[in-house]
């Protein structure tokens, strides 16, 4: 067995933000920007997206709360492009793997993927739109605002995003990523937003800020004549709150887990600086020699979607790895690169070894190894004894152990938790 660096664990410091008390505050804003609108008997759809959004069911909960106590009929629907294997069982299979479920909702869930054309933008690309969505009496547009994943623009991810691929089903999400080949991806979302909005009973947006910890730093409800220029605004701040990386200059990036629950890609390039992709990549001060992906999460439900922004992965993670959701999703996406399943080894200490034998002449002991959960939760680390005369002065770090041999199981596979088992 190749000799492995010494790791020790390691802990963020992120700043401090105050807590938000966002249902409160939501609800307020709400009765502020509906007080003149009459809700009952209207039939309200709420979206309800894929990913990992913090307070998601806690925040659905209470928009269906608002809305029932004012008369509504309020139900929700898969906001989600493909995903799901881009079929209605698989969506909400998804939605209850975040905890989100008719019976918990105490509505019901409305998804059979049926869309329609209202139009068309930079004369030729179809803008498609859900049909339930199209004909009822309003539409809550919710989501998280941040850096997208793809490309960057003044409107990234968020309620255009939601509006024109999350409720565009496979055929909205498809058309306008073919069409990203040949236009900027953040004109068209835009554009198949100002159509959407201009053709939709949008009722109103409520979009989530959230801080390096994935703690609600914010929430605002927007009325529909103000999402773009308050998406523009808070993906500012979103972009000052995005974490990083403690370090820019990394040998070997070991991954825990993938998954659509965290990253529309599995793992944030935001994060890891591996942005490969057929329209091309941004630039990022980090730079990684090789990633090792450990595993898919359990919400992701197969879907590997960026597996192939790794250099080195398991058996245990390609095993678990549904090639039908999988490629739906990277189809769809015209992100084929990310479905490519890169060399994969029987257990953790293989797939650490090669990753070890090919970043250059560095002894193992000298080798700069950064573990982490996934690319949400970047707050305990796991790093090897290389970066330790890098910790020196900086108060945005605190060591949390002494170095020490890396644990493994009977079957090869990593011992020590994260985050810090405190």
């Amino acid at each position: 067995m190749q000799h492995f660096p010494r790791l020790f664990y390691a802990r963020q410091k992120f700043p401090s933000l105050p807590q938000v008390d966002c249902v409160g505050s939501m609800q307020s804003q709400l009765a502020r920007l509906l007080e003149a609108t009459s809700l009952k008997g209207k039939r309200i759809a709420i979206t309800a997206g894929s990913r990992g959004i913090a307070g998601f069911a806690e925040i659905l909960k209470g928009i269906v709360g608002f809305l029932q106590e004012r008369g509504a009929q309020p139900f929700l629907i898969p906001a989600m492009g493909s995903h799901g294997g881009g079929t209605p069982d698989g969506q909400i299979a998804l939605l209850s793997s975040l905890g989100v479920s008719a019976e918990g909702m105490g509505v019901p869930i409305s998804c059979d993927m049926k869309v329609e054309q209202i139009g068309e933008i930079f004369s030729g690309i179809p803008v498609f739109f859900d049909t339930k969505a199209l004909h009822c009496d309003g539409v809550v547009v919710f989501n998280r605002i941040k850096p997208h994943t793809k490309f960057k623009a003044e409107i990234e991810s968020g309620l255009m995003k939601m509006m024109a691929i999350g409720l565009g089903r496979i055929q909205g999400a498809e058309i306008l990523h073919r069409a990203a080949i040949h236009y900027p991806f953040g004109d068209l979302i835009l554009k198949a937003g100002q159509r959407i909005l201009s053709a939709a009973p949008i009722l109103c947006g409520i979009a989530t800020v959230e801080d390096p910890q994935k703690n609600i730093a914010g929430i605002t409800v927007l009325p529909p004549r103000e999402f773009e220029s308050g998406e523009r605004r808070i993906l500012l701040q979103a972009k000052l709150l995005m974490p990083r990386l403690p370090f820019d200059e990394i040998d070997i990036l070991i991954v825990d887990e993938i998954g659509k629950d965290i990253s529309g890609v599995g793992m944030d390039p935001n994060v890891t600086g591996r942005n490969r992709d057929t329209i091309g990549t941004f630039p990022h001060q980090t730079f990684i020699k090789r990633i090792l992906v450990r595993d898919l999460s359990e919400k992701t439900q197969g879907n590997a979607v960026g597996i192939g922004l790794a250099d080195i992965t398991t058996k245990r993670a390609v095993e678990k790895m549904d090639r039908q959701k999988t490629y739906i999703n990277c189809i769809t996406a015209l992100s084929l690169e990310k479905a490519s399943i890169p060399m994969y080894f029987e257990n953790d200490r293989r797939a650490f070894e090669v990753a070890l034998q090919t970043i250059g002449l560095v002894p193992p002991e000298q080798a700069r190894v950064i573990r982490i959960q996934n690319t949400l939760h970047i707050t305990d680390l796991l790093l090897s004894e290389a970066f330790l005369p890098m910790m020196t002065g900086r108060n945005d770090m605190e060591i949390l152990s002494e170095p020490a041999k890396l644990r493994l199981n009977r079957a090869g596979n990593f011992v020590d938790p994260l985050p810090f088992p405190e």
